[in-house]
């Protein structure tokens, strides 16, 4: 697991080498540059030895018989069988790495060797036949890489912050974009802040020549086209524990320990359980937030402190406090290159920070177990739609209104009777998308300057997931439809890109077994019968994990990350809110509209609204121009997170 970086155009030699020190932490072991003036192609890497460590798997990495360079970002969790088979054909290997059998793929099959792979990664490969750079992302989007072309030519990078090393990114801020930071709390579809910087999406290449990108196309095939399993409830129950089963323990491969997050929830636990059968002394990491947190919120420890004993696993636990937890959120966001508006990134961060402590290089994690078997409140709600959807359109309009009125009136229960009806009188395809909306498209241009917001009067919130829904397959359930915008957007654009960013800030690689490729594959082609049954979620997978698992973990309700931002924004992070959000200052920055945003905050302290997350929304934009505007990024590195609890 690396950090990699590189152009092709015209630049400076001397810029690879500032891009890779600007994404040191990901890569503490090793570094790396390779340019080529004649062909005007920069290459740079940093290292986090994981398989291979001795320096036969130094990057960039060159095929002595091909010629083609490669820098790459991941794991190939199927490299030795490739190795084997590549073996078989004659072939010679001067190391053990997976990015060695990268290179000799490519030689062999070109591009057709990206539907080969099983892995998470990002990497860039110059090939001298073409004169092309290749960049490809993997099939669930895990491993991120941002790229973009400007007057001198094309450049890439793990993390953002390094490509505004480079003077590529023009600096004009995408407010499109920023329109969805407020309306999802993340960007769905790849855009950024930046104009014309984009986020590779899963499962998409790029061929670059000349410093311009001539060829953009998705190279894996859509899990979902294909037709659904026939087959019973025990079969489903049996094939379901196998494929988990098998997806952990190809993820275990490594030439350094492995350990793994533990919340306490199914999905980390069953990680852990199948984990140990391979390592019995893995080493588990849990965090500890104390009694502090949000109304209706669980405290996840003492289900993570039950499975650990009785897995017979060992597990720490990093004590952190609100206030702690509070300041850090401040600086969370240059490092995070995106304006998140979520603190569950310091969870992993103060996690990871824990686990390198100890040793350990390689965390397993359950993301994606709630987004390929059904895990999120929303789906039972989407479910629920059959008792409601059949009334006409003013009825449930009618519907929309009283669950807004019952939310100013009942903050708990009116909040998620609101997260239910508040789309109700829209049609049955744009409610799918509305299920992730945290503030609608009209109160987002409300909230924005009134240039901006005239400019987005056009502008719909859910273009990106209703294009991808129309390349969906007739005939899929509506629980399939949502799980995929799950897969495709909440995964790739919103978990997967903070656990990247918070990992690697403390040199940590983190694995999602639960995002192995067969699995997804088998997983999507699971009838939706199997996943949820009533208000039951993960149905299947909690049958599958009985043997295992204390009931009490297998059934206990869904619960997010719990952190106290309700209580954060009246006490730890009042003043900063007055300050940084102050009418003074909102009017300088001149993206939003200070007296819409003062009226938001006013009206969540009175307790009329819970405006709590778009506050957020609305803080992380303006702490990332800070970062990434106001500083270009230059001393603002040192300031952030970064070196941090780490060392």
């Amino acid at each position: 697991m690396c950090g990699i970086a590189g152009f092709q155009g015209d630049f400076d030699p001397s810029l690879l080498r500032r891009m890779a020190d600007t994404i040191a932490h990901r890569g503490p072991d090793d570094s790396g540059v390779w340019h080529s003036r004649p062909a005007k192609v920069g290459l740079a890497h940093r290292r986090l030895s994981i398989i291979d460590l001795s320096p036969a798997g130094h990057q960039p990495m060159i095929d002595k018989a091909g010629g083609a360079v490669i820098v790459f970002n991941g794991e190939i969790y199927n490299f030795r069988e490739l190795r084997a088979d590549l073996e078989a054909t004659g072939e010679e290997f001067r190391g053990h790495s997976d990015t060695e059998v990268l290179l000799v793929l490519y030689r062999r099959y070109g591009e057709a060797m990206l539907t080969m792979l099983n892995g998470i990664f990002a990497f860039a490969m110059w090939d001298p036949a073409t004169d092309a750079l290749l960049l490809a992302c993997d099939a669930m989007g895990v491993k991120p890489a941002y790229f973009a072309e400007g007057r001198q030519g094309f450049v890439f990078a793990s993390e953002l912050k390094a490509l505004m090393r480079t003077g590529a990114v023009n600096g004009h801020l995408d407010m499109a974009a920023l329109s969805r930071y407020l309306g999802f709390l993340w960007s769905p579809g790849g855009a950024t802040p930046f104009k014309g910087v984009h986020r590779l999406q899963p499962g998409e290449a790029l061929s670059v020549k000349g410093g311009r990108i001539i060829r953009r196309w998705q190279w894996v095939r859509s899990t979902w086209a294909e037709a659904p399993l026939d087959i019973d409830v025990g079969e489903a129950i049996q094939r379901v524990h196998d494929g988990v089963r098998t997806a952990v323990r190809r993820q275990m491969v490594a030439d350094v320990p492995v350990g793994a997050f533990l919340s306490g929830g199914l999905d980390s636990s069953a990680v852990v359980q199948f984990a140990r059968e391979q390592a019995p002394d893995i080493q588990c990491f849990t965090i500890n937030l104390g009694t502090l947190q949000d109304p209706g919120v669980t405290d996840d420890l003492p289900y993570a402190q039950q499975v650990a004993r009785h897995l017979g696993v060992a597990m720490h636990e990093i004590h952190v406090s609100p206030s702690e937890m509070a300041r850090d959120l401040v600086r969370m966001f240059a490092q995070l290159d995106e304006p998140l508006a979520d603190p569950a990134p310091l969870n992993v961060w103060y996690i990871c920070s824990l686990a390198r402590r100890y040793g350990i290089k390689v965390l397993l994690s359950g993301a994606g177990g709630d987004d390929l078997f059904s895990g999120y409140r929303r789906h039972v709600a989407l479910r629920m739609e059959r008792y409601w959807a059949w009334m006409p359109t003013p009825s449930r309009r009618l519907l929309r209104q009283l669950a807004a009125y019952l939310e100013s009136q009942y903050r708990g229960l009116g909040w998620r009777l609101n997260k239910a009806f508040g789309h109700a009188d829209w049609s049955a395809e744009r409610r799918l998308t509305g299920y992730f909306h945290w503030t609608d498209g009209a109160h987002v241009r409300q909230l924005l300057a009134p240039d901006h917001g005239g400019a987005l009067a056009g502008e719909d919130l859910s273009a990106p997931l209703e294009a991808y829904l129309a390349t969906l397959p007739r005939g899929l359930s509506p629980l399939q439809r949502i799980l995929a915008l799950e897969q495709r957007f909440f995964l790739a654009d919103h978990n997967l890109v903070y656990t990247d960013k918070m990992s690697m800030a403390a040199g940590i690689e983190v694995r999602v077994p639960f995002l192995d490729n067969d699995l997804v594959r088998f997983a999507n082609r699971l009838p939706s019968k199997f996943k949820l049954r009533g208000a039951t979620t993960k149905w299947v997978f909690k049958k599958a994990m009985e043997p295992y698992l204390p009931s009490t973990v297998i059934h206990r309700s869904k619960t997010g990350f719990g952190s106290p931002l309700r209580m954060w924004l009246r006490g730890e992070l009042k003043q900063i809110v007055d300050d940084t959000l102050s009418p003074s200052c909102v009017r300088r920055r001149g993206l939003f509209d200070p007296q819409a945003v003062a009226r938001l905050i006013a009206d969540d302290r009175a307790g009329r609204i819970d405006a709590s997350y778009t506050i957020l929304a609305v803080l992380c934009i303006e702490w990332w121009c800070q970062a990434f505007v106001d500083n270009a990024w230059g001393n603002s590195r040192r300031d952030g997170m970064i070196a941090q609890k780490v060392a």
